[in-house]
């Protein structure tokens, strides 16, 4: 968690390809001591240029911008200064920005239509190390992590259908021949199948895959 001179502003560079939302941003954050906009840029790269110079405590980051996007210039704000904290500032919600931008070493994310006031608030969180995320970007995040814990509680779930098939055959004693026979595939692809499954569900052999679809259910006696 970073730590504080309460005596000192906390430094912001703002990343955003308009400037009505640079200008407007950097105008009330410096209505207010505690804040001291040392830079702003139009594009990732230019981003990335400042934090390289100023090491700020936070930047606040757009995602669609001209030269470099903004989960890359994080990926590269996060390796050029680890301490600075990356602030997603946009007007995405959906999965192909949340989980990428997150991914790559934002604390927090945010959209453009969160309050001034609240924004400074998120801006404060970020210096001390605390993420803050919107509520809609919050409940995917969460989902996420549940189905994630779900899989990792059932690791048949991990299986695609063609390994649950051959998992099936397993089970009811079908040797790699006969597998490959019946479902036109060569041994060898068979056999890197088979692998997959142990690996999947973490056994040693056959048998023991053979034992575990019988006791999961996936295969039942007439």
């Amino acid at each position: 968690m970073a730590e504080l001179d309460a005596n000192k502003p906390i430094s912001i560079v703002i990343v955003d390809d308009h400037e009505i939302i640079r200008r407007g941003v950097r105008d009330w954050l410096e209505t207010h001591d505690e804040f001291n906009v040392v830079g702003m840029a139009e594009s990732g790269a230019t981003a990335v240029r400042l934090v390289e110079e100023h090491v700020p405590d936070v930047v606040l980051m757009d995602l669609v911008m001209p030269e470099m996007d903004g989960v890359e210039a994080t990926r590269q704000v996060k390796q050029a200064s680890p301490r600075t904290q990356v602030v997603v500032l946009t007007s995405y919600h959906d999965d192909e920005h949340i989980f990428p931008a997150l991914q790559a070493g934002a604390l927090s994310y945010v959209l453009k239509d969160i309050k001034m006031e609240d924004l400074g608030e998120v801006v404060r969180q970020a210096a001390r190390g605390e993420a803050a995320l919107n509520p809609r970007v919050a409940a995917r995040v969460i989902q996420e992590l549940d189905i994630a814990n779900r899989k990792a509680s059932n690791p048949v779930a991990e299986l695609t259908p063609r390994e649950m098939e051959l998992l099936k055959m397993i089970a009811q004693g079908s040797s790699n021949s006969a597998i490959a026979a019946e479902l036109f595939i060569s041994e060898h692809t068979v056999k890197g199948h088979v692998s997959n499954i142990l690996n999947k569900l973490q056994l040693a052999d056959r048998t023991q895959a053979a034992v575990y679809a019988w006791q999961q259910g996936i295969v039942k006696r007439d």
